[in-house]
């Protein structure tokens, strides 16, 4: 056995050490290669996404034209694509029986119904598939199979509490007059009070009408809480309890309510020109911006402004007329009025 002596030992070992020296090195490039690469790559995607969007021409923007299927510059006019795909219905109807006619789905998704509509439903028409009348024993029987039908779309007490509120929901919006994407808020509010438990001790019309008053300040179509309560099946104290609630508890983003969100439906009620209702902005915005808003009624604010605006530019209304639109008493008007007049220069009170 041929002895190696210390040398070969310390030869071999350098050598072994460069070798891996030598491959971590080779390894760290081509991690570096490789991100180089996919940074270039998406690079390169992210400026072909920005000359999509620019104009080829002049760098303007570009506009698609759904009815033509158009992709042309709103800058120069230049098309930069004319043959988009119609990705809509291949028929043509023109009134809503051939629209129904022709259609092969079903409503789209709401959050208005327990289901989200997305369940079917017998039809209430006691005719069958060929328009015939159907007899009196079959009749019976349809109507035993909707009742079943009803009792197994709600299958829980979740989905009965769920029914019943959006329902209310639904009448509370019809009697206020609101828009129908202030109802879709107010249903998601209430199916989040709802799977976050915050119901028990509660009524199912508190939460509601909670709801409902939370939506519309949200949506900038704001109600007072005298205009809900009157609607409501709950006394305004239990309102007023259960909305700051559900705004804590849901961390919902409402903002102070604006006198000036009221200016518009209650000129339309007064029959008001757009002359008045603009100098009631005025001196709602010159009112606000020296912070004489602070701790007022934007109701009273609101309907003080409309009869302090009519004054000013001579249009006859009253202040019992003013009172009983917006639902405040004739001493608050009056009274709102002349502090709104004080800030306008040159311009005193009658």
């Amino acid at each position: 056995m041929t002895p190696i002596n210390q040398s070969e030992r310390t030869d071999h070992s350098d050598q072994h050490t460069q070798s891996n020296g030598g491959e971590r090195t080779t390894g760290s490039r081509a991690e570096e290669t490789d991100k180089a690469n996919s940074e270039s790559e998406t690079t390169t995607e992210e400026e072909t996404e920005r000359k999509r969007e620019k104009c080829p021409e002049c760098g303007g923007r570009l506009e698609h034209d759904s009815e033509h299927g158009e992709t042309a510059c709103v800058a120069c006019g230049l098309v930069v694509d004319d043959d988009a795909i119609d990705r809509g219905a291949e028929w043509t109807a023109y009134t809503k029986k051939e629209r129904d006619k022709k259609s092969r789905v079903g409503a789209p998704t709401t959050n208005m119904m327990h289901d989200k509509g997305l369940s079917t439903q017998i039809g209430w028409q006691d005719k069958d598939a060929y328009g015939n009348t159907l007899s009196a024993s079959q009749r019976e029987k349809m109507q035993r199979l909707r009742t079943w039908d009803e009792r197994f779309r709600t299958q829980d007490s979740k989905e009965r509490n769920l029914k019943q509120a959006l329902s209310e929901i639904g009448r509370l919006m019809s009697a206020l007059g609101l828009p129908r994407s202030t109802r879709e808020t107010a249903g998601v509010t209430y199916r989040r009070a709802l799977e976050e438990d915050l119901l028990p001790g509660r009524s199912i019309e508190g939460v509601a009408t909670a709801a409902v008053y939370a939506a519309a300040r949200q949506a900038g179509t704001p109600r007072s809480l005298d205009e809900v309560n009157h609607v409501s099946r709950i006394g305004r104290m239990e309102l007023m309890r259960t909305y700051r609630y559900i705004a804590r508890e849901l961390n919902l983003e409402i903002e102070p309510a604006d006198p000036t969100d009221y200016l518009p439906r209650f000129a339309s009620d007064l029959d008001l020109s757009e002359e008045a209702e603009r100098r009631a902005h005025e001196l709602l915005d010159t009112a606000v911006s020296r912070g004489y808003a602070s701790g007022k009624s934007p109701v009273g604010l609101a309907a003080a402004a409309l009869y302090a605006g009519a004054l000013l530019v001579d249009e006859k209304t009253t202040q019992s007329a003013v009172s009983r639109v917006c639902d405040i008493s004739e001493v608050t008007i009056r009274n709102r009025y002349k502090e709104l007049l004080e800030f306008e220069d040159g311009v005193k009170p009658p």
